[in-house]
């Protein structure tokens, strides 16, 4: 009840407004609807990685790279590819500081969960390197799983799971390269007490970090992990 009037309070002194165009917010979502709609979508892709079809599907299927070697996660989530507005979000929370575009995500994301997948028994960030978090400050990941949790009531784990090497700037590597990069990335620290759990990121380029975690996580006993992310590459 409290924080209902809390969000009513809110509401009424701090409407929402489009973080794009500054509009008034559609619903209670920093985002305009004509900005909304603009969002580029990932409708048609692989059910596993989430990479994007270029024509549409009535079924679920994967993907040559999935058929030929699956990743050690079981299902993708991906709404908006990562591309203009999408990109341009992503960024400004990511290097930007600007976390309120972590709410907008994770608002954008919670809709097409409860639309569309199993929940979980537990949401797990993908984990920064120490150094690399101390340089940023911050973990975007941690930020769109905080609105996550509070949303979908889903309990958050930060603590079982460990980036235990530093594996540099991935960006502009051949998947290949980024697979190698990411071998015994992860370690599990913590008992987990969870059969199904879902990674959360904000972009998934070749899907490389979120199967090397999957793998320590079914490794410590998980039997199922999915990935969710606000947009594919």
């Amino acid at each position: 009840m409290v924080n209902n009037w809390l969000n009513i309070i809110q509401k009424k002194l701090l409407p929402p407004r489009c973080v794009l165009c500054a509009s008034p917010g559609y619903g209670n979502l920093d985002l305009c609807l004509g900005c909304l709609t603009d969002l580029p979508r990932n409708l048609s892709c692989c059910y596993r990685c989430g990479e994007h079809f270029e024509t549409a599907i009535e079924v679920p299927q994967l993907c040559g790279r999935c058929l030929k070697k699956s990743p050690a996660f079981d299902e993708t989530y991906a709404p908006f590819l990562y591309q203009s507005q999408m990109r341009y979000l992503i960024g400004q929370l990511k290097f930007a500081n600007d976390y309120k575009n972590a709410r907008l995500m994770a608002a954008l994301l919670a809709q097409h969960i409860a639309d569309s997948a199993e929940l979980p028994d537990c949401l797990l960030p993908v984990p920064l390197y120490p150094k690399r978090y101390r340089e940023r400050g911050f973990n975007q990941s941690i930020e769109i799983a905080r609105h996550l949790s509070r949303q979908l009531r889903i309990p958050l784990d930060l603590h079982s799971c460990v980036r235990q090497r530093d594996t540099g700037h991935q960006t502009g590597l051949p998947a290949k390269q980024r697979r190698k990069n990411m071998r015994l990335a992860f370690k599990v620290v913590k008992p987990l007490n969870f059969q199904h759990i879902a990674i959360i990121d904000d972009v998934m380029t070749t899907g490389a970090t979120a199967s090397a975690l999957a793998a320590a996580l079914k490794q410590a006993g998980v039997g199922k992990v999915d990935v969710w992310v606000c947009a594919r590459a």
